[in-house]
């Protein structure tokens, strides 16, 4: 009998899912290109799949998974928050991306604390400052096997930023399967990897000062994002990457964990935007009556 329940209480979950998918999917035909979402909620049956396991260009939203293993090679004793990082020569990205850092030091040559070059990753998307951090990591495959070892599927990283910027095609390289960072995302919040020091240091970082247009856009004001988002160039009327992954607090505590990825576009960046936050806002009500 109790096989037959299970069928039942199973069939009956995705049925009453189902108008959430439809509603992502008609939200995700504004963004004329390709929309690939997932979600979780401890304790519901959400579920916002749509093309899940598609590989979408990140771009900056690599920033977050690098942060995780520098202050993982922190842990173990390789680096300390306070060190001093000498910005090389050598470091500079040319022509200049974007980088407060390099705004601020153009002729590089200066120390500066391992603490500033995370917060400018994480907060800020500094580009140049992201390199600098790849450097130090060990390189992308350095990245890319510690994000494997915690048991995160889906996850590529090849190129750093100074590739990126000199070829446009090499950013499909980098890819981040949604429920592979939906993953990431409940390993931060539920078990993280790091210390509850270091991960409360993390959040604080993916908490903008100003709300963002993305997964902050449609959110009742004062709602909690932890997020990383990832923006690509556009090239002749196509944006490569529109992207957006992040924790969403809930009113009663849990954590909503989702993924947004929009790749080549053809709307405009209001709209591709608009596109996230009303998904973001989709997951959300959906998660209230899932109480």
């Amino acid at each position: 009998m109790r096989p037959v329940l299970f069928l039942v209480f199973f069939a009956a979950s995705v049925v009453a899912q189902e108008p959430l998918r439809q509603q992502i999917r008609s939200i995700a035909a504004e963004a004329h290109g390709k929309v690939s979402v997932a979600c979780s909620l401890p304790g519901s049956s959400l579920n916002c799949d749509l093309d899940p396991t598609a590989q979408p260009p990140m771009q900056s939203v690599f920033k977050l998974p690098l942060a995780l293993a520098i202050l993982h090679q922190v842990e173990q004793g390789k680096f300390s928050l306070d060190q001093p990082i000498r910005f090389l020569r050598e470091d500079l990205i040319l022509p200049k991306p974007y980088s407060p850092l390099q705004d601020k030091y153009p002729d590089a040559g200066v120390d500066v604390p391992l603490r500033t070059l995370l917060q400018l990753t994480v907060s800020l998307s500094d580009n140049t400052a992201a390199d600098i951090l790849l450097r130090l990591a060990g390189g992308t495959k350095v990245v890319d096997e510690y994000i494997a070892s915690l048991g995160i599927t889906g996850f590529h990283l090849e190129d750093g930023e100074r590739a990126l910027h000199r070829q446009v095609a090499l950013q499909y390289r980098n890819w981040f399967e949604p429920q592979g960072a939906v993953q990431l995302l409940r390993r931060i919040s539920d078990h993280s990897p790091l210390t509850a020091e270091h991960t409360e240091l993390l959040l604080g970082w993916m908490r903008p000062a100003v709300p963002t247009k993305r997964l902050e856009g449609d959110l009742p004001k004062g709602t909690s994002v932890a997020h990383k988002s990832g923006t690509s160039d556009v090239d002749n009327g196509v944006a490569h990457a529109t992207n957006d992954i992040g924790l969403i607090a809930m009113p009663d505590g849990r954590q909503l964990a989702i993924a947004v990825f929009v790749t080549d576009s053809t709307a405009d960046q209001a709209t591709r935007e608009k596109v996230i936050a009303e998904i973001g806002r989709a997951a959300y009500d959906a998660g209230l009556r899932n109480y």
